[in-house]
């Protein structure tokens, strides 16, 4: 759909069905949004977790996601540096061993189908240095459960831009 405005060629981008307001989507989403709930009151910390979610959404090109989990980090404090390059984080100097570490394990579990054999070993055990085993149970699962929301509004062409952070809870 397109729309002229200010003398423009505008995009307005619509979902394909109302997928949000569909009852079978409503369950489906509430054990998705469960596991969230518990991934994000593990030990893993926030930040990790905002950067991970941010990063595979980049990567599965998923406009509401990465929409919300920026505005997200954002508003926990996140600076608006580390968020601008969190795509480029191999050449930024603003992230730690153990973010760089999630980032990598992150784009690794996320391109499982592009990687030959998945996660390689080094990047696990790079992961291993900086997380315990509860965390890379936590870390293996955010990464399950971003990946399904991205796929989700990817395929639904969810569009983005109008989250507010705190919206779904």
């Amino acid at each position: 759909m397109y729309a002229i405005q200010n003398g423009k060629e505008n995009t307005t981008v619509e979902p394909r069905l109302d997928y949000f307001a569909n009852p079978l989507a409503g369950k489906v989403l509430r054990h998705i949004n469960s596991a969230s709930k518990l991934l994000a009151d593990s030990s893993l910390p926030t930040t990790i977790q905002e950067l991970v979610k941010i990063r595979a959404s980049q990567i599965n090109g998923c406009g509401f996601c990465t929409d919300m989990h920026t505005k997200d980090a954002a508003e926990a404090g996140e600076t608006a540096q580390r968020l601008h390059l969190v795509a480029a984080w191999r050449e930024a100097k603003v992230f730690t061993e153990a973010e760089r570490a999630a980032l990598e394990l992150a784009e690794q579990g996320t391109r499982i189908a592009d990687a030959a054999g998945g996660v390689t070993d080094e990047a696990w055990a790079d992961a291993a240095k900086h997380f315990d085993e509860e965390q890379l149970v936590a870390l293996i699962s955010l990464l399950g459960v971003i990946n399904a929301y991205n796929r989700i509004n990817v395929i639904n062409q969810q569009p983005a831009g109008d989250y507010q952070p705190g919206q779904f809870g």
